[in-house]
């Protein structure tokens, strides 16, 4: 199962980008160093003029991939949230028990991320912090309604969804799957967030994860509804 999933391809809704970036070392390396230095820089302070200087490329070149930095982003995170299902799907398929699924779900969607070499142009350490950091803005415009019925961001939804079957499997009487499946997931990379940037509001640390919190706060959820 690892190996055959090693060989597929992350498939980013083709309306997100001009060109599929992975058909082209140029669109790999727009890829890939975007990733560096919008996690360098801020996805605010990014341009494809910065972008084109780093690359050695004419910054009209990026434009033939993506029409804007606001698409390449969303670019960025679709591919996280495709990756992440991937995984999810890698690590619990051959789980079934219903509670040590669950528990395994959580670990995946709440974990420090980790290098994944089966795809070399994208280091998802730095990705992830990318959506830690910058997630919201691909989404959080006046355009949604629009990108969303375009499907945009059909692999985010995706992996909420997977994670709510994951809920109803342990608990099926259970009325709010969905919200507790996207509330682990947005809860997680505000818990990352503020663990960086706001250690006083948070008791997460080094030694007491988001993982703990999450995995006792949905056991905890379930176990009372099944009362």
């Amino acid at each position: 199962m690892k190996k055959l999933l090693s060989n597929l391809k992350i498939e980013v809704p083709s309306g997100i980008y001009i060109k599929d970036p992975e058909t082209s070392d140029l669109g790999k390396r727009i890829i890939e160093n975007s990733i560096i230095l919008i996690e360098e820089i801020g996805f605010e302070n990014f341009n494809f003029k910065k972008l084109g200087n780093l690359i050695g490329s004419n910054e009209s070149s990026i434009y033939r991939y993506f029409e804007s930095k606001h698409k390449l982003l969303i670019y960025l995170t679709s591919w996280y949230w495709g990756w992440l299902q991937y995984q999810l799907v890698l690590e619990t398929y051959s789980i079934h028990n219903p509670k040590e699924k669950l528990i395994k779900a959580i670990e995946v969607l709440t974990r420090r991320t980790e290098k994944d070499n089966n795809f070399t142009h994208i280091n998802e350490v730095l990705l992830n912090l990318i959506v830690i950091n910058e997630n919201a803005k691909s989404y959080s415009t006046k355009e949604v309604d629009i990108e969303n019925k375009e499907g945009f961001f059909k692999l985010y939804k995706e992996v909420v969804k997977r994670f709510a079957e994951i809920i109803m499997n342990y608990n099926n009487a259970y009325q709010h799957p969905l919200t507790l499946a996207s509330t682990v997931i947005e809860g997680a990379l505000h818990q990352q967030f503020i663990k960086q940037h706001f250690k006083s509001l948070t008791n997460c640390d080094e030694d007491l994860t988001p993982t703990s919190f999450f995995i006792d706060l949905t056991l905890n959820t379930l176990f009372n509804e099944r009362r």
